[in-house]
């Protein structure tokens, strides 16, 4: 693909150059042999030209019909810019903000679902809440990295992957000029579940400011006592799954106690989220269902 781009490329600055010289001979009315042999050699090639053409704008459609294929969601600013979520599945998440691009929790593949994220943006940014399998992927990092891409997570998850920056509970951190991130407790309280995402651990969410619009990824935890701390929440993920995380009415009593704006339930397998829905429609909060299983 690199050479036929090249190819194009120099196609294209052959054109340029025969109708260069050809505007400077046309009170003339003639092409000196040079150039005869430059248009000659530029007809004889068109086909490929175009079919190059073709075939990057195949390509490009593809990709773009791939990332189509998951829904989005658009947000404002207060100050007017952009921002758009793209909900992959379960716990993943692409935050696209005006060409900044954050991967929360990117997982290609999980049960008989497989994304391809070579066709997704590279990040600028990712995130992930804690090492486990349906959260943490080495290789889907390593796809959508590149030199640039910054890395946060827990000692746990750094350690697996091999790098990146460290995050405790309590952290907060600005990236880029662009993104402000708190760090904030995700764990298991009921005495069944201890033992998924036990408190000691350290397992994280976030809350993410972009130009003032707050949005908190929960990670995987239950209805803790430190949600009622969230101030000013935009939007809000809270994971809704058996045995792992909140049970329904765990889920609605949790923004009830932070009340954000948009609370989508996500990381929710086969829990019938509708029923968070149902339970908050006399609430002034907007629940989205997406699919995010």
């Amino acid at each position: 693909m690199a050479a036929n781009v090249i190819f194009f490329l120099s196609c294209l600055h052959n054109i340029i150059v025969f109708f260069i010289i050809f505007a400077n001979d046309k009170k003339n009315y003639k092409i000196d042999a040079a150039s005869l042999h430059l248009f000659c050699f530029i007809v004889l090639n068109m086909s490929k030209l175009f079919f190059i053409i073709t075939l990057i704008s195949i390509c490009m459609s593809c990709v773009n019909s791939e990332i189509k294929k998951f829904e989005s969601d658009v947000f404002k600013t207060d100050s007017g810019k952009t921002v758009s979520i793209t909900f992959i599945k379960h716990a993943s998440l692409m935050i696209d903000f005006e060409g900044y691009f954050i991967h929360v929790d990117p997982v290609n593949k999980q049960d008989d679902m497989r994304v391809d994220y070579e066709l997704f943006p590279k990040a600028n940014l990712v995130l992930v809440t804690h090492e486990h399998y349906d959260h943490l992927d080495n290789e889907t990092v390593e796809i959508i990295s590149t030199k640039e891409t910054k890395f946060f997570s827990t000692e746990n998850a750094v350690n697996q992957l091999g790098y990146g920056n460290v995050v405790e509970v309590g952290d907060s951190f600005d990236v880029d000029g662009k993104v402000k991130v708190e760090v904030v407790p995700a764990y298991n309280v009921s005495p069944e579940q201890l033992q998924f995402h036990p408190k000691e651990r350290g397992d994280v969410g976030y809350v993410i400011d972009l130009d003032g619009l707050r949005i908190y990824v929960a990670g995987d935890t239950e209805n803790i006592a430190e949600m009622s701390n969230l101030k000013d929440i935009d939007i809000a993920f809270l994971p809704v799954n058996q045995p792992y995380t909140m049970k329904v009415q765990q889920a609605v009593d949790a923004v009830l106690s932070f009340e954000p704006k948009v609370f989508y339930p996500y990381h929710y397998s086969a829990t019938n989220v509708e029923e968070i829905a149902d339970k908050l429609k006399d609430s002034n909060i907007e629940v989205r269902i997406r699919q995010m299983q």
